[in-house]
């Protein structure tokens, strides 16, 4: 163990940034204008509409996982197992709704799907009818988007926890006469477990925290995260917070239960590896395996390929028509040529871009601490980089709001809502689990013993970082730092709540276009940031 103060100096910058707020929150939900109380407390525990949100919230994550899971886990099985025509492709094509940032996918079905919609619209020329044939709107619609893009986690971990299954396990399944159905249900599942609960887990607490598909699609139906916005917008401030507890407890008890489920291990490859995929050699299997394959690709391309074809429709053209009567690039030429519209963007590349930079080194750090040295605050470290990971975004948003709203440097609290400074420091706090997940990671594959090769050559700490230690964590930091830089310029939920007018990002301004009605500039607005976000993730990932 090391006794320099780096360790505690890392300790104390995350204990503020990440704890610190969170404190602030659960103490303001049992405070009044006169002292303690719990009044707010109480009020929440007596209406019951705070407790349909709250049930609301959990079915509907209950609900996502299962839908997720149900398409996700067989699409993993058919592109890991299975060789047919155009499997490669399809495989990457099968993964794209991970592109889309989350407002801009909620705006993508919306094009697609809603009341005035290319299917809605079809669906009325061909049955003759006045009104659009549904309303996208309520717990149907947000499971709708949810299992859209969530099933991405099923299909990424299935295909990863099928690459590591030991082939000799299936043939001697099979030898002891075992069929193909019982192998699956006994051997190579029960192997899976432990991706299948990790995408799992991963999915409830991406659905609990979901705020954009609720936020638009809602309707009358209320979960936590629209219910603390919506609350605070009322200016009940105390009885928010207690909403935002709860909502952190809830979460906070899914990430206990994925660290917990995080230490079963699956069972690797370790001797004749994974089997290849089978190939299927009939020509009508074949066929029919690509045919549902480009059928299947087709339908998860659909929103992407709408989004793409309504930002070149001018303003006000679209009314009754099946498809845009006109198009144009003039949206897109508006947003590189008027400054107003131009600066979100800017905005949101530049603040991603600072916040990404910073959550690489923290985790860096965090990495060095936790695992090189050993530091004897190595396991509070590690829980409180994860932790953000845990908590939904609208509750990271209040508990930042809250505390740096008011000047007590004594107290470690600064004026920074309403600043250049709050979204980035937000961005920054989100990317955390990111970075540090997959940074310290990979720090626990490196050999020890190359700190002391280079310290034996002469090269100080320093050097020994710079031209040892990244190199060999680069595909780590890409991958990670990819991620996060993603998810910072996408980023809606706590956007909406911390956003100044001089530091406006680029989802606020897609949410003001859709509600302008100019939705030619909105989708713009998306496909760049589609494009933006798919080429970090290809540079992250060297594809």
């Amino acid at each position: 163990m090391t006794r320099r103060p780096t360790g505690l100096a890392l300790t104390l910058l995350l204990v503020w940034l990440v704890a610190y707020p969170l404190a602030f929150v659960v103490l303001d939900s049992v405070r009044g204008a006169t002292g303690w109380t719990l009044d707010h407390v109480i009020t929440f525990v007596r209406t019951p509409e705070e407790w349909k949100a709250l049930w609301g919230s959990l079915w509907i994550s209950i609900a996502s996982v299962l839908a997720a899971g149900a398409i996700g886990v067989p699409l993993g099985f058919v592109f890991e197992r299975l060789d047919f025509p155009g499997r490669r492709l399809l495989g990457a094509l099968v993964a794209l709704p991970a592109v889309l940032p989350p407002l801009v996918g909620v705006i993508a079905f919306l094009f697609l799907y809603g009341e005035s919609g290319f299917v809605a619209r079809i669906a009325r020329v061909l049955f003759r009818l006045e009104d659009s044939p549904w309303r996208l709107s309520g717990a149907g619609a947000i499971l709708l988007v949810h299992a859209y893009s969530m099933y991405v986690y099923f299909y990424l971990f299935t295909r990863a926890g099928l690459a590591r299954v030991d082939s000799s396990m299936l043939e001697a399944a099979q030898s002891l006469g075992s069929t193909p159905w019982a192998t699956l249900r006994r051997v190579t599942l029960p192997l899976l477990k432990p991706q299948i609960i990790a995408a799992s887990l991963l999915t409830f607490m991406t659905s609990l925290g979901s705020f954009s598909a609720p936020y638009m699609f809602g309707g009358g139906f209320r979960v936590m995260t629209t219910q603390i916005v919506s609350t605070k917008l009322n200016g009940d401030e105390g009885v928010a917070m207690v909403e935002t507890v709860a909502l952190a407890i809830v979460a906070l008890i899914g990430l206990a239960l994925f660290r917990w489920t995080h230490g079963e291990r699956s069972v690797a490859a370790a001797g004749k590896g994974a089997p290849p995929a089978r190939r299927l050699r009939q020509p009508l299997a074949r066929g029919i395996a690509a045919l549902l394959g480009w059928t299947l690709a087709i339908i998860v391309l659909l929103p992407h390929v709408t989004l793409i074809l309504v930002s070149f429709v001018p303003i006000r053209t679209w009314t009754t028509q099946l498809f845009p009567p006109i198009y144009t690039v003039s949206n897109y030429g508006t947003l590189i040529s008027e400054p107003e519209r131009l600066r979100p963007l800017l905005n949101s590349m530049w603040m991603a871009a600072v916040s990404t930079v910073a959550a690489v080194f923290a985790a860096l750090w965090a990495g060095r601490m936790i695992v090189r040295r050993r530091a004897a605050l190595g396991a509070v470290i590690d829980t409180l980089l994860n932790v953000p990971w845990a908590v939904p975004g609208t509750v990271l948003a209040i508990a930042l709001a809250t505390t740096f709203s008011v000047n007590q440097p004594w107290f470690g609290r600064l004026v920074l809502v309403g600043t250049l400074v709050i979204l980035p420091l937000a961005y920054f706090i989100r990317s955390l689990p990111m970075t540090g997940g997959a940074i310290v990671a990979g720090y626990r594959q490196l050999d020890p013993g190359l700190d002391d090769a280079a310290a034996s050559l002469g090269a100080g700490r320093w050097a020994t970082l710079w031209r040892v230690t990244i190199p060999l964590l680069r595909p780590a930091i890409l991958a990670s730092a990819a991620l996060a830089f993603a998810t910072g310029v996408g980023d809606f939920v706590t956007s909406i709540l911390l956003y100044s007018y001089n530091a406006k990002p680029i989802s606020i301004a897609v949410l003001e276009m859709v509600r302008q009605n100019d939705i030619g500039v909105a989708a713009a607005y998306g496909v760049i940031l589609m494009i933006i976000s798919a080429g970090a993730m290809a540079v992250g990932t060297g594809r």
